[in-house]
């Protein structure tokens, strides 16, 4: 873009370097900042001379110092402001080369600072300085967010407590206090800097005593093999205040995690107690195989036996009876924890009370199996203990198969499976007709998801058409249907949906 220039009209203001380099030390800013500040306040006083409704523009030259206050009429094909436009007609009778965009400057003289104009630019000059200082405090902690910070009490109130932290505060909120801990103005306070926001005000800056990471930066403070990397903090759970279990891992087979976490005489674990205010910390040694992590997770519980659902991501863990209040925890504290730390979903049972659940289940089942295919309980125990659950699977195995069991012989095999046929085949004429009598709708059936038992348990639930199942969400067909996972009740919704889109 061309330039054009009516008169030359400059001042100069060496002393403003100087200041700008004393006010950018003073407060840790970038000089170009304080620059830019003073620019904005002389343009203040320079339009409040010349005329709001003109463009004036003010720069400092970096190197000397020189401020230069100017005019600008930019040339416009249809103008709206005759102060700070012209049309390309009258453009040409002063510059024959002006064409549309071309903007001619005026240096103007320098502004003599009155008394109300002076107040105003030191006023915009420090509100300048006050946003440079507020968008740097914020950048520099915006980066520091998972870090541990100390400050000074400023004050403590019912909701929180302010600290002052060097140049700017944060804030402890209640709930990311530590039960039971009160502070004083003046006390010192580490704690963990969750997030920061950018505010009108400045920068919030909101830290937390209770946040899991707190507790894992305290160990890396602590503890140099963490710090170095050596030791590596898998998971942390924390019941503030109160209990905390951490897991730990090395590969270095040389070196015992647990114990260099602990200390020589628990110096170092006892270091971070205190500064808990008496939190309990379990240290734990973590494991890719998540029973063994699970057990781990229990201590100081020992467990006999641990049973994996892969698919419903949870434990059953048996242990001695005497062990069971110790596993559990005190308001199920342990168990709790223990869960928070592997991610898994940990149930807790005695070996009696397995023993009894066992049983039950055992003669349950024996008990379906002389209903269902009228036979004699040494037949439906020994289906049982053969691993039988199911009439289907009585139904759906060869003669031949079962007649290897002992005590079975083929013709004993050939009538128990054709009874489980015959039973089947009777359940599920009973089930088409119960479906016919509830009014399910075809669509429904025609998708071809579900069996008829799973139809009936649907329209007991009111979902008797395709768009009863659409509509649901896939928590609420895992209520009605508790055999599902989250991702096949997903997947069968949007099969629903599916004519939705057609």
């Amino acid at each position: 873009m061309s330039t054009a220039l009516w008169t030359d009209s400059r001042f100069y203001g060496p002393e403003l370097l100087q200041i700008s380099d004393a006010v950018a030390r003073e407060k840790g800013l970038d000089k170009e900042k304080i620059l830019e500040a003073m620019e904005g306040a002389i343009q203040k006083a320079a339009r409040s001379k010349y005329g709001n409704e003109n463009d004036i523009r003010v720069t400092i030259d970096r190197k000397t110092g020189e401020v230069s206050i100017a005019k600008y009429v930019t040339v416009k094909e249809v103008v709206e402001n005759a102060s700070t436009e012209m049309t390309l007609e009258e453009a040409k009778k002063i510059e024959p080369n002006a064409e549309i965009g071309y903007e001619f400057v005026t240096k103007l003289p320098p502004v003599n600072f009155g008394r109300v104009a002076a107040q105003v630019g030191r006023q915009i000059i420090t509100q300048k300085i006050r946003d440079a200082e507020r968008d740097k405090q914020f950048e520099e902690f915006k980066g520091r967010v998972g870090e541990i910070i100390s400050g000074v009490v400023k004050r403590s109130e019912f909701g929180g407590v302010t600290l002052d932290i060097g140049r700017t505060e944060a804030v402890i909120r209640k709930d990311q206090t530590i039960p039971k801990e009160n502070f004083r103005v003046g006390d010192r306070v580490r704690a963990y800097i969750v997030d920061v926001s950018r505010e009108v005000r400045g920068p919030q800056i909101f830290l937390s005593r209770t946040h899991p990471q707190f507790l894992a930066k305290l160990f890396k403070q602590e503890v140099p093999e963490i710090y170095d990397g050596v030791i590596e903090i898998k998971s942390v759970a924390r019941d503030p205040g109160s209990r905390a279990k951490v897991a730990v891992y090395t590969a270095d087979t040389g070196i015992d995690p647990i114990g260099a976490c602990v200390g020589v005489r628990g110096s170092r674990v006892q270091a971070i107690i205190q500064e808990l205010q008496g939190e309990k910390i379990d240290i734990v040694l973590w494991s890719d195989d998540p029973a063994t992590f699970a057990v781990n997770a229990l201590s100081p519980a020992e467990v006999s036996k641990v049973v994996l659902d892969e698919e419903g991501h949870k434990f059953e863990v048996l242990t001695p009876d005497n062990q069971l209040s110790l596993a559990i925890g005190r308001r199920g504290q342990n168990v709790r924890l223990a869960s928070a730390l592997t991610g898994w979903n940990i149930t807790v049972v005695s070996e009696t009370e397995a023993m009894e659940k066992s049983n039950q289940e055992y003669h349950a089942r024996s008990k379906i199996f002389m209903d269902v295919l009228d036979c004699d309980e040494v037949i439906a125990h020994l289906l049982v203990t053969e691993g039988f659950s199911e009439v289907e699977e009585l139904a759906n195995i060869s003669k031949e198969d079962l007649a290897s069991i002992e005590g079975f012989d083929e013709a004993l095999s050939e009538e128990l499976i054709s009874r489980a046929k015959n039973y089947l085949e009777r359940k599920g004429k009973e089930a088409e007709a119960k479906i016919k009598e509830m009014k399910v709708d075809k669509k429904l059936i025609e998708l071809g998801v579900f069996s008829n038992s799973t139809l009936l348990k649907l329209a007991e639930n009111n979902i008797l058409k395709l768009d009863d199942l659409a509509d649901l969400a896939a928590d609420e067909l895992m209520e009605i249907l508790p055999e599902l996972d989250e991702n096949t009740a997903s997947e069968i919704i949007m099969k629903a949906r599916e004519h939705w889109f057609k």
